[in-house]
C-alpha cells in the first residue's frame, strides 16, 4: 500500500511516502499528527543457506486486504487479522498447513537426531534444586534425569532419607500439568500449590495438609480463576491471600483456558479461609478505578503486617501500602474476621496505609523490627540500595536512611535477612555473580563470600528464623553445586553440601568463556560471553550462535545449559550471550536506555555483537545464527528485517511481533511500559519503525532475501498469544515468497518456517520430552542452515 496512492518505499504492511510540494493530496496526508520514521528495505540481503524452499511450498494463505485503519493519520493494513481468531476452522487449517511444510523442512536436516540424542544424554542427569526449610521439614526439588517435570521431595533433616511430598508427573498423562508455585503455613504444616495445564499462565490453587511424618493428604480446597497470583498465609494458619481474575463467564468448569486472547484487566486480591469453598472467600483489594493496576500480597517475618504491592504494568516501580493485622477485628477463635472488611459487603472499611503511593521507585520488604522496616528500592538509586524506616514516623521516601547506599557501579539484585543481625546480598559485578554478608542493624559488609569462578547464584533460601542459608551457583559449561552455610554452627563459609554431575563424561576444563565488551552504534560498551572448546581456529569457519534478550529489566546471566553444550560439542560450535541495553545487568538507566523510545538501541547493540563476531573471525554471516524468545523474539525478528545480510538463521520464540496490537490481547498492555502505547500518537511514531510484522520488506541489493527463519510458539501461550507468530510468517511468506511484487521477483529460497507446539504455552512448566523436541528441532534447523558438520 502506498499513502494517496504515491509510489511508496518498499513493500510491507504499511508504507510512507515522501510526498511532491504538487500533490495536495500528499501535502494534506502529511500534516497529519504522527510522524513516524520511514523504515527502508534493507541494503542486502542474508547469504544462502544450507535449506532451500522453492516458493511453491507454501501454503496459500487468505490475505484480506479490506482490513485497514488509520492509526494517527498513517494507513496500517492488517490482511492477517483473521488468525487473531485461535478457536477458528480456518486458523486450525492454517497451523496445519505450517506445521506440515515446517516437519517436512525439518527432515530434511540431517544432524538433528543425532543432536537429539546427544542432547537428551546430556540433559539426562540428576537435578537438584536448591534446599529451602518450613517448619521442622527440609524440602528440594529433584529431577532424576528425563522426568518431564521435577519432584518436590521433603526430608525431616539433611541426612535423613527424603519422600515425595508432591508428583506433578502424576497429574497427567502427557506431562503438560505444571507445578507453578507453593506457599507454606508459617508453622510448615500446610502448603498451597498452584497447577498449571498445557502451559498457560491460567492456575487453579489446591491444598494440602503434611503431618510430622512429611506425609501430604491434599485438602478438598480448590481455587479457580487465578493468574499472576501471590500466596502468602497469615500466621495463625488459617488461610491465606491469593489473586484471581472475574469468572469466565462463558467457560464451564472443565473448559481449558489457556486459548483465548482476552485482555486480562480487573485482578482481585482475596483471602481464603481453609477448608471453605471459594465462594466465600473474602474480597480483600479491589481497584475497579484501574482495571490494568495489579495485587500482591505478602505477611511480614513476625506476622503482624500485610504488605500490599501495587504495580502498573512491567515498570520497574511500585506503590508499597501495609495493614496491621494485629488491629483487625477476630473471631471467637482468634483468627482475623477478614468478613468484616469484605470490599463489597463488609460494614468496614480496611485500615489500608499507603506508605508510598506513587509509581517514582520500585520497593520489596527484606525484614523488619516491629515498626522499623528495612527495605530494597531503587528511588534515586538505579543500581538499587537498602533503606530503613519507621512505620511511626515515615515521612517520604526522600527521608528515609540508607541502610547500604547504592555502589558505585554493581547492581544489587536481592537482600535476605536471616538469623540473628544478619543479611545476605546478592550483587552483579559486570553480569557476574557476587554474595557478600552483612550486618542487618548497620548495613556494614562483614565479608565477601568466595565464588567458584565466572558464573551466577542461581538458587537462594534462607529465613530469618534459621542461621544457616543455601545457594547453588553455575556457569556456561558446569552445571553447578549447592553451597550451604551455617552462621552460628558452622564456619560461616560456604560448605559443599551437593555437586551436580552429568552421567555422561564431560570435561570444563576443555572449554573457555571469556568476555568482551562491544562497542555499539552509539558508542555504549556492550558486555557479551563467549564461550566454546578451547583452541578453535578464528578463520570464520565457526557455527556461532548468538543469544539476546534485552528488556524488561531482565539480566542474563551466565548459567548451564544441556543444549548449548551440546550444540558447542556436536557441532565445535561457539555460543555468545550479548547483555542488551534493556535488561537489568547494570540497573534502571541500563533498563531505561532499551525501553520505549530507546528500543532501536537494542537492536543496534545486538547488531554490533554480530559484527564483532564476523570481524572478529569467529564467525562470517554465513555461520550466524540469533536466537531470542518472547521479547527476544522481537529482538531477532527486528534485526531480521534491520540487518538480514548478517545472519544465516534466525530462531525467534514465542516473540512479540504485531506492535500495535500487542496490547490488545490478555495480559500485553502491562508491555506498554517497556514498548510503549502505540495508542499514543509520539509512542506510536517510534514503535511502528521497528514492529517486525509491519517492516518486512525484500532487501534491495545482494541476494535479496532474508535468512532462514523459524518462528517458535505454543497453543496455550496466553503470555504472548499465538497469533504475533501466525501473522508474521504469514506476512514474511507473502512479501518475499510470493512474488506479488513486480518490483522483486522471488528470489527467498531460504526457509520461512512456524513450529507451533500443542498444549504448549510460554515456556514456564514445559515437559521435558517437549523441550527435547523442540531443541532437536531448532538446533537442527540451524545446524543445517549454517551447514555445521557434526564432530561429537
Amino acid at each position: 500500500l502506498a499513502i494517496g496512492g504515491v509510489v511508496g518505499v518498499g513493500v510491507g504492511a504499511y508504507v510512507l511516502t515522501r510526498p511532491s510540494v504538487k500533490s495536495s493530496i500528499a501535502r494534506a496526508l502529511f500534516t497529519r499528527r504522527a510522524n513516524p520514521r520511514v523504515a527502508v528495505a534493507a541494503a542486502r540481503g542474508a547469504p544462502q543457506s544450507g535449506l532451500s524452499v522453492v516458493p511453491s511450498r507454501y501454503p496459500q494463505i487468505r490475505r484480506d486486504d479490506s482490513v485497514v485503519e488509520r492509526l494517527h493519520g498513517v494507513t496500517v493494513a492488517d490482511p492477517y487479522r483473521w488468525l487473531e481468531d485461535p478457536d477458528s476452522e480456518e486458523t486450525r487449517k492454517f497451523v496445519d498447513a505450517q506445521n506440515k511444510l515446517t516437519n517436512e523442512v525439518l527432515g530434511e536436516c540431517e544432524t538433528r537426531e543425532k543432536f537429539r540424542d546427544l542432547f537428551t544424554s546430556l540433559y539426562d542427569y540428576p537435578k537438584y534444586g536448591t534446599p529451602f526449610k518450613h517448619g521442622a521439614r527440609y524440602y528440594y526439588y529433584y529431577n532424576s534425569g528425563l522426568q518431564q517435570h521435577y519432584v518436590l521431595y521433603s526430608q525431616p533433616s539433611l541426612k535423613a532419607e527424603a519422600t515425595v511430598l508432591l508428583d506433578p508427573n502424576t497429574l497427567s498423562k502427557d506431562g503438560t500439568v505444571a507445578l507453578k508455585d507453593i506457599s507454606f503455613s508459617e508453622d510448615g504444616k500446610h502448603m498451597s500449590y498452584s497447577l498449571s495445564s498445557g502451559g498457560s499462565d491460567w492456575a487453579h490453587i489446591q491444598v494440602m495438609s503434611i503431618d510430622g511424618k512429611g506425609v501430604g493428604t491434599q485438602l478438598p480446597d480448590k481455587l479457580e480463576f487465578v493468574k499472576f497470583s501471590s500466596m502468602a498465609w497469615t500466621h495463625d494458619g488459617k488461610g491465606f491471600f491469593y489473586n484471581r481474575y472475574p469468572d469466565r463467564k462463558a467457560a464451564g468448569p472443565d473448559v481449558d483456558l489457556g486459548t483465548e486472547t482476552d485482555i486480562n484487566t480487573d485482578q482481585m486480591l482475596y483471602y481464603h479461609v481453609l477448608g471453605t469453598p471459594q465462594s466465600e472467600d473474602t474480597l480483600v483489594l479491589a481497584l475497579p478505578d484501574h482495571p490494568t493496576w495489579m495485587t500482591g500480597a505478602s505477611v511480614t517475618d513476625d506476622g503482624r503486617y500485610m504488605l500490599l504491592y501495587v504495580s502498573e504494568g512491567c515498570l520497574p516501580a511500585n506503590r508499597i501500602w501495609y495493614v496491621d493485622l494485629a488491629a483487625l477485628d477476630k473471631k471467637p477463635d482468634g483468627s482475623i474476621n477478614f468478613k468484616a472488611y469484605d470490599f463489597k459487603t463488609g460494614g468496614k472499611k480496611l485500615p489500608i496505609v499507603k506508605l508510598v503511593d506513587n509509581y517514582d521507585a520500585s520497593y520489596d520488604y527484606v525484614a523488619n523490627d516491629g515498626t522499623l522496616f528495612y527495605l530494597k528500592t531503587n528511588l534515586k538509586a538505579p543500581r538499587y540500595r537498602v533503606v530503613k524506616v519507621d512505620l511511626q514516623a515515615a515521612g517520604p521516601p526522600s527521608s528515609w536512611t540508607d541502610l547500604i547506599p547504592q555502589h558505585d557501579k554493581d547492581v544489587l539484585k536481592s537482600a535476605v535477612a536471616v538469623k540473628g543481625d544478619n543479611l545476605v546480598v546478592r550483587y552483579l559485578r559486570d553480569v557476574r555473580g557476587t554474595l557478600q554478608l552483612r550486618q542487618l542493624s548497620s548495613g556494614a559488609l562483614l565479608k565477601e563470600f568466595t565464588l567458584p569462578g565466572v558464573g551466577s547464584v542461581t538458587g537462594f533460601s534462607g529465613d530469618r528464623k534459621y542461621s544457616e542459608f543455601f545457594f547453588s551457583f553455575t556457569s556456561f559449561v558446569e552445571p553447578g553445586a549447592t553451597y550451604r552455610v551455617d552462621l552460628e554452627s558452622g564456619s560461616g563459609e560456604p560448605e559443599l553440601f551437593r555437586r551436580t554431575e552429568l552421567k555422561v563424561t564431560h570435561k570444563p576444563e576443555e572449554y573457555e568463556t571469556k568476555q568482551v565488551f562491544v562497542p555499539s552504534k552509539d558508542g555504549t560498551r556492550i558486555p557479551m560471553f563467549i564461550t566454546h572448546r578451547k583452541g578453535i581456529q578464528l578463520d570464520g569457519s565457526n557455527p556461532t550462535l548468538l543469544y539476546g534478550y534485552g528488556g524488561f529489566n531482565i539480566s542474563l546471566e551466565p548459567g548451564f545449559s544441556p543444549s548449548r553444550l551440546a550444540f558447542m560439542r556436536g557441532y565445535n560450535g561457539v555460543y555468545a550471550q550479548a547483555n542488551l541495553r534493556g535488561g537489568g545487568e547494570y540497573g534502571i538507566e541500563w533498563r531505561n536506555a532499551g525501553s520505549k523510545e530507546n528500543k532501536q538501541n537494542v537492536f543496534d547493540d545486538f547488531q554490533a555483537c554480530a559484527e564483532f563476531l564476523i570481524s572478529e573471525r569467529y564467525c562470517s554471516p554465513a555461520k550466524l545464527s540469533i536466537q531470542g524468545g518472547s521479547n527476544g523474539g522481537l529482538l531477532v525478528t527486528a534485526c531480521a528485517n534491520q540487518r538480514p545480510d548478517l545472519f544465516s538463521c534466525v530462531i525467534g520464540q514465542v516473540g512479540v511481533l504485531d506492535m500495535l496490537r500487542f496490547h490488545k490481547f490478555t495480559i500485553g498492555h502491562a508491555w506498554c511500559t517497556d514498548f510503549g502505547n502505540p495508542d499514543i500518537v509520539s509512542e506510536f511514531e517510534y514503535i511502528l519503525p521497528y514492529s517486525p510484522l509491519h517492516n518486512v520488506r525484500v532487501p534491495q541489493d545482494g541476494s535479496r532475501q532474508y535468512p532462514a527463519i523459524l518462528l517458535t510458539t505454543g497453543d496455550h501461550d496466553d503470555r504472548v498469544v499465538p497469533l504475533h507468530s501466525f501473522k508474521l510468517i504469514a506476512e514474511l511468506q507473502h512479501v518475499l515468497a510470493s512474488g506479488a511484487q513486480p518490483d522483486a521477483p522471488a528470489a527467498q529460497r531460504n526457509p520461512l518456517l512456524i513450529r507451533v507446539e500443542v498444549r504448549a504455552g510460554h515456556g514456564a512448566g514445559k515437559p521435558t520430552q517437549k523441550i527435547i523436541d523442540e531443541a532437536a528441532d531448532t538446533y537442527g534447523f540451524a545446524a543445517k542452515c549454517m551447514q555445521a558438520k557434526w564432530v561429537a
